[in-house]
């Protein structure tokens, strides 16, 4: 049957892009293996290779590439991405994706436990993996790399291999990242759109698709799961990749649950900012000096032994790199003390905003774990996600310190860094406070209650703007 007209213009060129995805689905799978086979040779090469001195460069020392391309250029990079084009690089390129697909189609294809549908998983997965590769300093080390990143994609191919068939099983509930994505994906001015009608009178079927994200296709809203694969596009005529509003979702489609206003809030505010800051921090030595201190007045000398092993806390003797009990207990205090005293402002923000506004209630709503969205919680969880912006960006920043460092190393100037980063930083909260300014106005139309309710968010995110002043002006 002929293809029914998508419109003309720039709406069809668009859905044309989806239907050629669609139409090159092999070769995009030879794209996604040659991409495991460079993801594999990068971790498993410099885990076998020794250690490079300090003369050692991208140009000449294979670890370094490495670690370049992974912290330099993968990590930051894949994150820019997800707001600029939704999830591509999880359909398109991700090799664990791929793997655990793959994993999947030849596994034993049983059905999906009850215990992974938990609605908590990307926040705790994302909390564990983060705090874990700051122990084993992830961002230096090859062989801490291989143990993150490649633990992570033997347990994604297990997950394959036990659960569904030729799905993303992984992907959806248990990636540490995934959580991450899903929210920056709101952001996204791309999405598969849903036309209803056509749905329901479809003028042409065709064979079924495989969503591997496991979709509920026919009630897609918005881009935050999908990995924009391109599979379904034109499906019985009303799937269509369309252009969209970057705030459309979040202004009138995402209401968020508990587990996504705390990645928010602690984890992408709060977790990561102090998993970034603490190796910069003289808070961080004078904590460390005073329990030392401490210890030794007391004669309790075992915390400060340096005999972990590398995959517990950072342990390279040879590069008179060790970690102490006492260094890994103060980084997790760090850590945990950061997400308190950044996320906790933040979150108060928030619920001052809510209570500030008129009450919303919404009691058709559901949550991730299907329970019921009303009152005020609600209205505190949705104004969480007008921030993703401004975690988003912090992570970044975070992220691309790595990539700096080892610029700077190779003898690039960096003195222009600071600029940019501030403007990025200021550009991501403004953008962040224009949402809470909107999302105020769908339960308040008076300007003083709106500006009263952005300004205590405003106030709740001092500190993170602090915390992000004291690492690139101050420490």
């Amino acid at each position: 049957m002929p293809r029914i007209p998508m419109g003309h213009g720039f709406r069809a060129r668009i859905a044309r892009v989806g239907d050629v995805l669609r139409d090159h689905q092999r070769a995009i799978r030879r794209l996604q293996w040659a991409i495991v086979g460079v993801y594999v040779f990068l971790l498993a090469v410099p885990a076998i290779l020794p250690l490079p001195d300090r003369t050692a460069s991208v140009f000449n020392n294979l670890t370094i590439l490495a670690q370049f391309a992974f912290w330099g250029v993968w990590w930051p990079f894949v994150l820019v991405s997800i707001p600029l084009f939704g999830r591509a690089w999880c359909g398109l390129f991700c090799p664990e994706g791929a793997l655990t697909e793959w994993a999947s189609g030849h596994g034993r294809g049983g059905a999906i436990p009850h215990w992974m549908r938990w609605g908590g998983w990307p926040f705790v997965a994302f909390a564990l993996t983060t705090i874990y590769g700051q122990l084993v300093s992830v961002y230096q080390y090859p062989w801490a790399a291989a143990a993150v990143l490649g633990g992570s994609t033997v347990a994604a191919m297990i997950i394959g291999w036990l659960y569904g068939r030729e799905k993303r099983v992984w992907c959806k509930y248990l990636c540490p990242v995934s959580g991450v994505f899903n929210l920056l994906a709101k952001l996204a001015p791309w999405h598969y759109r849903v036309d209803p009608h056509a749905w329901r009178r479809p003028v042409r079927r065709i064979e079924s698709i495989n969503c591997a994200p496991l979709l509920p296709l026919r009630h897609m809203k918005g881009a935050a799961e999908c990995h924009m694969c391109g599979r379904c596009s034109d499906y019985r005529g009303a799937i269509a990749l369309s252009a969209r509003s970057p705030e459309a979702e979040i202004v009138g489609v995402a209401e968020g649950d508990g587990w996504q206003t705390a990645l928010i809030v602690f984890g992408l505010m709060g977790l990561a900012v102090g998993a970034f800051l603490w190796s910069a921090s003289p808070w961080f030595v004078t904590i460390k000096q005073t329990a030392a201190t401490w210890l030794v007045e007391h004669d309790v000398y075992w915390p400060l032994a340096q005999n972990a092993p590398w995959f517990i806390l950072t342990h390279y003797p040879e590069v008179n790199d060790s970690f102490s009990w006492l260094d890994g207990a103060v980084v997790l205090v760090f850590i945990a003390g950061a997400a308190l005293c950044v996320g906790g402002p933040v979150f108060a923000g928030l619920w001052l905003a809510d209570r500030i506004l008129p009450a919303r209630r919404r009691p058709g709503v559901l949550d991730a774990s299907g329970r019921l969205l009303r009152g005020r919680l609600a209205g505190v969880h949705k104004l969480a996600q007008g921030l993703i912006p401004a975690g988003g960006v912090g992570v970044f920043l975070g992220l691309s310190a790595t990539t700096l460092t080892l610029l700077h190393h190779e003898g690039v100037p960096t003195g222009w860094a600071n600029a940019v980063r501030f403007l990025l930083l200021g550009l991501a909260l403004a953008w962040s406070l224009r949402f809470e300014w909107r999302l105020a106005g769908l339960r308040c139309r008076r300007w003083p209650v709106r500006a009263t309710a952005v300004g205590m968010v405003g106030l709740g995110l001092a500190p993170f703007c602090v915390a992000w002043v004291l690492f690139f002006a101050v420490w």
